[in-house]
C-alpha cells in the first residue's frame, strides 16, 4: 500500500465531504470487513477489523456474545416457538455458533469473562480478496460516507436553528420553493413564503431556519422568510448595538408582506433604541425593508407601563389617553382626526399594536369615549339597582317563610 497516497486520500475525502479523518478511517475498516467477510467469513459472523493509517497494516477479529444457560432456549422452547405454544422470552436467545459462545468455553480463553459481554478472537490476516468482495467493500464505503456525511450536515445545521443563513433559489415545485444553502438543500414552503414575493432559480436570499429535521433521505431543513423573528434577526444583523446587547427586542408583531411593529429597549443610558434601530438617516432600518421587499416597520419603544406602551405600540398615531379596563382591555382615546390611522387599513394598525402588546385594544375618539363612560356608568347603575331589587325581594321571602313556620 502507497501510504502517502493513501493518507492524502483520506484528507481529501474528510476535507471534501466535511467529515473527520478519524469517521472515514472507521468507514473503510467497516469495508475492509465485510470484504473479508465475504471471502473468508462465514454466514452469521460478526467481524470487525482495525487499520492503522502509520504503517498500513490490517488486524481481524470475530466478536461473538457470551451466553450463560439461562440465556438460551432449550431445545423443548425452541419447539414450543416453532408451534406457537408460547411466546418469546425476553433475553433470551437462540443460539448461533458463529455470533454466539457459551460463558464455560469462553473462561477458557478468557477467565475474567462475564455472561452478555462480548469475546473478541483474533482471525488470521489476508491479503487478497476477490471482485466480489472489492465491489462489498466499495458499496460499503460510499454507503457509510453518505450516513457520515448525512449526520455532519445534520448536527450543523441543527445548531443553526433560530439563525438566519443566505440561499441560492434552485426550483419552484408546487408551491415549494427549494434553496441551495451550502451542502443541502432548505425547503421553503408556502405558509412561510411573504405573500407577493416572486421566487425565481438563481435568487439569493435570506432565509430563517425554522427547523431541522432528520428523514431516511437524509435531513430536512424547512426554511422560512414570513416568520416574526425573521425580521428581529435582520436587525441582530444590521444593529451593533442589538448584537452588543445595549438594545434588546422586547416583542415583534408582524403580517408578512405588509407591516411589523418591533418593540425595543435600551439597557444601558444614553442609548437611544429608536434612533439605533433606524440608523443614520434610515440606512439601518431600510436595509430590513429592502431585504422583506418593501414591508413597512415600525419601531416602538418599549415601556413597563402597559399605558405608555400601548400608546407607543399605536404609532404613528398620537394617543390622547389610555385607560385599563378589566379582563386585559384597555381603551385608547385618540383625536378624531387620528382615528383612522389609528385603526389603519382594515383594523391593521390596532390588530398588530394588540399583538405586540398582549392587550385588547379599543379604539376611540374623545367624544365617542365619553358616551361610552357615560353608557357604562348608566349600566352600572342599572346593575347596582337590579341587584339591591334582588336582594330585597330575597330578604322578603326569607321574612315570609319565617313567619309562616
Amino acid at each position: 500500500m502507497d501510504l502517502k497516497t493513501f493518507t492524502s486520500a483520506i484528507a481529501q475525502i474528510a476535507e471534501e465531504k466535511g467529515i473527520s479523518q478519524e469517521k472515514v478511517i472507521e468507514t473503510i475498516e467497516s469495508a475492509i470487513a465485510a470484504a473479508y467477510k465475504k471471502d473468508y467469513g462465514k454466514r452469521g459472523q460478526i467481524i470487525k477489523a482495525s487499520l492503522d493509517p502509520g504503517t498500513g497494516q490490517v488486524k481481524f477479529w470475530q466478536v461473538r456474545q457470551v451466553l450463560s444457560d439461562s440465556m438460551v432456549y432449550s431445545e423443548e422452547e425452541l419447539e414450543k416457538l416453532k408451534a406457537k405454544e408460547m411466546e418469546s422470552i425476553e433475553g433470551k436467545v437462540k443460539f448461533n455458533s458463529e455470533k454466539h459462545i457459551m460463558l464455560a468455553e469462553a473462561k477458557k480463553i478468557d477467565p475474567k469473562i462475564e455472561p452478555g459481554q462480548e469475546l473478541q478472537e483474533t482471525l488470521e490476516a489476508q491479503e487478497d480478496y476477490g471482485r466480489i468482495a472489492a465491489q462489498t467493500a466499495k458499496q460499503v464505503i460510499l454507503q457509510k460516507i453518505r450516513e457520515a456525511e448525512r449526520e455532519t450536515i445534520f448536527s450543523e445545521l441543527k445548531q443553526k436553528e433560530g439563525e438566519i443563513i443566505s440561499g441560492i433559489c434552485q426550483r419552484v415545485e408546487g408551491g415549494r420553493v427549494f434553496f441551495d444553502i451550502g451542502k443541502t438543500l432548505g425547503i421553503l414552503n408556502r405558509e412561510e413564503q411573504i405573500p407577493g414575493e416572486f421566487y425565481r432559480p438563481g435568487l439569493r436570499l435570506k432565509l430563517y431556519i425554522l427547523s431541522v429535521e432528520e428523514s431516511p433521505k437524509g435531513p430536512l431543513i424547512f426554511l422560512s422568510r414570513a416568520y416574526p423573528k425573521f425580521v428581529s434577526k435582520l436587525f441582530e444583523l444590521e444593529v451593533p448595538e442589538i448584537s452588543a446587547g445595549s438594545v434588546q427586542i422586547k416583542s415583534i408583531a408582524r403580517e408578512a408582506g405588509s407591516r411589523t411593529k418591533i418593540a425595543v429597549v435600551s439597557i444601558q443610558e444614553r442609548v437611544d433604541p429608536i434612533g439605533s434601530i433606524v440608523g443614520q438617516r434610515g440606512t439601518r432600518i431600510s436595509a430590513v425593508i429592502n431585504e422583506l421587499g418593501g414591508e413597512k416597520i415600525d419601531a416602538i419603544e418599549y415601556s413597563d407601563d402597559p399605558e405608555k406602551y400601548i400608546a407607543n405600540s399605536l404609532s404613528p398615531a398620537k394617543v390622547l389617553e389610555v385607560k385599563r379596563l378589566p379582563k386585559n382591555k384597555a381603551l385608547a382615546i385618540v383625536p378624531e382626526d387620528q382615528l383612522s390611522l389609528a385603526i389603519g387599513k382594515e383594523g391593521q394598525n390596532v390588530r398588530l399594536a394588540a399583538k405586540l402588546t398582549g392587550w385588547k385594544i379599543d379604539v376611540r375618539g374623545p367624544e365617542t369615549a365619553k358616551e361610552t363612560k357615560e353608557t357604562e356608568k348608566v349600566k352600572e347603575v342599572k346593575k347596582t339597582k337590579e341587584v339591591k331589587e334582588v336582594k330585597e325581594v330575597k330578604e322578603v321571602k326569607e321574612a315570609k317563610e319565617v313567619k309562616k313556620e
